[in-house]
């Protein structure tokens, strides 16, 4: 792996940080959470800087962080869902590592997430609906971001991850 990222991107309940875990073990990599990061950062939780901030304060914070990761490498990073959503964080990304887009479909996104009260783009919106048109809107984003492509529906976190390696070599 050397000196480059593993990028994990896709919608929010794909597994990101379940997958970033694991292959962070397998491959010795360092660990990084944009969203706790910044959460512990921001001294406030993801809530709580929508809230009080707006989400372009949010977004600046996390291109600040993507600034600092591609400039020391070797890690493995769980993206927050909206981290694409800005054109210089891709081209830092991709200049600096591997973008994986994980996959699911909106019923198992809405299986996975149903129950979590940290979603801010779904409160009041916790429903397959809302998921499936939100992620209709980020479809493309996500795939011109991404050098891999990985469906996490009916998969082990272990052929996930295997995949992942596999696909980075």
């Amino acid at each position: 792996m050397e000196n480059r990222n593993i990028f994990l991107i896709g919608f929010m309940g794909v597994g990101k940080s379940t997958i970033a875990k694991i292959l962070a073990e397998e491959l010795n990599a360092e660990l990084i959470e944009m969203d706790e990061t910044i959460e512990q950062e921001a001294g406030l939780t993801i809530n709580e800087i929508f809230d009080k901030y707006g989400e372009t304060y949010f977004r600046d914070l996390e291109s600040a962080l993507i600034g600092r990761i591609t400039k020391k490498g070797g890690a493995v990073v769980s993206c927050g869902g909206g981290a694409v959503l800005r054109e210089e964080n891709v081209a830092k990304m991709k200049a600096n590592g591997t973008v994986v887009f994980l996959t699911a479909t909106p019923e198992t996104i809405f299986e996975r997430v149903r129950y979590s009260t940290n979603r801010p783009l779904l409160n009041g919106n916790m429903n397959v609906e809302y998921i499936a048109q939100l992620m209709k809107r980020r479809q493309d984003i996500y795939e011109q971001a991404a050098d891999n492509v990985i469906s996490t529906d009916g998969k082990d976190k272990s052929q996930i991850a295997e995949e992942i390696i596999g696909k980075d070599r």
